[in-house]
């Protein structure tokens, strides 16, 4: 039961690694606002990049995916460590090389979860682009790659980064099932790939209705009570 017990309490670090509320604390620390009350309302780099500038959002974007990737460094240290603790008993099945490459995919999981629904900010965040890239980046480098370079083209093409991110989650789902990796890590990047998707709606309606703002035009500000 302890095993287990601390199993789930690794989960909960991974999530507050990716609740850390970088987008937010740039808007407060450098121009007293609140990001979610500006633009899309988003706490990710992209509203950062158009309410508090280009570097702001260059800031935002790295610490994002370094949030992502640290989750899953941790992850890959803390669940063999837990194997090997003498004062944790672990349960006869699954064993560590079993059990690690699914908790490594689902503190993946938690960090994506944290990004969006950080508990800080009453569970109001981010669309989890960045820390996906940067979990990504930590559990496949060739797979995060070909996300970041779909995600660049795309945007450089079409100056729309929703849309370039839309195309990164689906260009990662499908790099995870065409290379060879773990099972745990392929439910990993469709899960996490679907989630960014499906974070994305509100953008896919205003892309087909061809009124989704490209980069350099400001979103719409949003109303408030």
């Amino acid at each position: 039961m302890l095993f287990w017990i601390a199993a789930l309490g690794g989960l909960a670090v991974a999530y507050l690694f990716g609740s850390v509320p970088t987008g937010y604390l740039a808007g407060r620390l450098l121009k007293g606002v609140d990001i979610r009350e500006l633009g899309s309302g988003s706490t990710g780099a992209t509203n950062v990049l158009r309410t508090l500038g280009k570097w702001p959002a260059l800031v935002v974007l790295l610490a994002d995916a370094a949030k992502g990737a640290a989750a899953v460094a941790f992850a890959r240290w803390f669940y063999p460590w837990l194997y090997a603790t003498p004062a944790l008993p672990p349960p006869a099945a699954p064993d560590a090389a079993t059990l690690t490459p699914w908790a490594v995919g689902l503190a993946g999981l938690a960090a994506l979860l944290g990004h969006a629904r950080p508990v800080w900010l009453g569970f109001r965040g981010g669309k989890s682009v960045a820390a996906g890239l940067g979990l990504l980046l930590a559990m496949s480098w060739p797979v995060g790659l070909g996300g970041l370079a779909v995600f660049a083209v795309a945007v450089a093409a079409f100056r729309m980064v929703s849309l370039g991110s839309i195309l990164a989650a689906a260009t990662a789902v499908a790099l995870v099932c065409l290379l060879p990796h773990p099972l745990a890590y392929r439910v990993l990047v469709i899960a996490g790939g679907l989630y960014v998707i499906l974070r994305h709606r509100a953008n896919i309606q205003r892309l087909l209705a061809g009124t989704e703002p490209r980069v350099g035009q400001g979103a719409a500000a949003k109303s408030r009570p």
